[in-house]
């Protein structure tokens, strides 16, 4: 297991389970957000996500899903996706261990071919549970959103004794309609279940306060660490890649450089299809795909 860190962030490289552990302490965490594998075959650097049974693939995750409980804050909330497949047996897990305030639906548009034979899945569950009902973070005016209202003009309150325009402001219902991270986007990362910025900065928000401490135990890109960053919070970030690793040490300017390797994005297939001159427009811009500083 290694630990990198620098300025409040911290990346382990390791097995989760092994570095919930043995490095995280109990009751120091603000606020967790797990994205684990969803037991559905997807392929992480060569690491197929695949248990031997759906048996084995839950009984692994209620142990990592304990450990986070036991590291919150008693003050703390937990954020969890998976599989809709799987989504009832974490509810039916957690409720007996938090109290679950919402049940989030995370829905995007289709990128590809549907299914032919059966409703396909345009959306992935996410449960947001905390330890003390009465005493937790949420900081509901730093997430307002515009009430769409279907009127084309403003809705007037006359029931007021001077009527006044309604408030167009209101906190995020349960769906959130958040478009997925596309290959051409600013902040894409080769990483097969990146999720994006817009997601992770609601929760960091909504559920965290500057100088508190975030916990990632499955980073991947490294995206939840960067939010926290970016929003003057700490964070921790667990993962077994080496690869997705190296994303996290660039991301959060821990390191320029691994084992001998400048750390940069790696250019996408349009970017080194550009003409010399057009690489030189991009570098005098600023607009490099390997800035390093980019808080991507």
């Amino acid at each position: 297991m290694n630990i990198f860190e620098n300025n409040g962030h911290a990346i382990i490289w390791g097995d989760v389970i092994e570095a919930l552990t043995t490095e995280i302490p109990d009751n120091s965490i603000d606020l967790v957000f797990a994205d684990p594998p969803y037991n559905i075959g997807k392929n992480f650097n060569g690491r197929k996500d695949r248990w031997p049974s759906d048996e084995a693939y839950l009984s692994w995750c209620y142990e990592w899903l304990e450990l986070c409980i036991s590291k919150l804050k008693p003050t703390g909330s937990l954020y969890v996706m998976t599989a809709t497949q799987n989504m009832p047996f974490f509810d039916i897990f957690l409720r007996k261990r938090l109290h679950i305030l919402s049940r989030i639906v995370w829905a995007y548009d289709s990128s590809g071919v549907q299914a032919r034979n059966y409703f396909g899945s345009l959306y992935e569950p996410i449960l947001f549970g905390v330890k003390d009902k009465d005493n937790y973070t949420f900081n509901a005016d730093d997430i307002l959103v515009e009430a769409r209202t279907g009127a084309t003009r403003k809705l007037i309150d006359y029931r007021k004794s001077v009527p006044a325009v309604y408030n167009s402001k209101k906190v995020p219902g349960n769906v959130w309609n958040i478009p997925r991270v596309r290959y051409r986007m600013d902040e894409y990362e080769n990483h097969p279940t990146q999720k994006p910025t817009a997601l992770l900065d609601r929760i960091v928000r909504a559920s965290s306060n500057p100088g508190d401490l975030v916990l990632d135990p499955f980073s991947g890109t490294f995206t939840t660490s960067s939010v926290a960053q970016l929003l003057g919070r700490n964070s921790v970030g667990i993962e077994a890649e080496e690869t997705y690793v190296k994303i996290g040490l660039r991301r959060l300017a821990i390191r320029e450089q691994y084992n001998g390797e400048v750390l940069r994005r790696e250019p996408k297939i349009y970017e080194q299809q550009e003409s010399p001159s057009q690489q030189h427009l991009a570098i005098f811009e600023g607009r490099t795909p390997w800035n390093t500083t980019s808080p991507q």
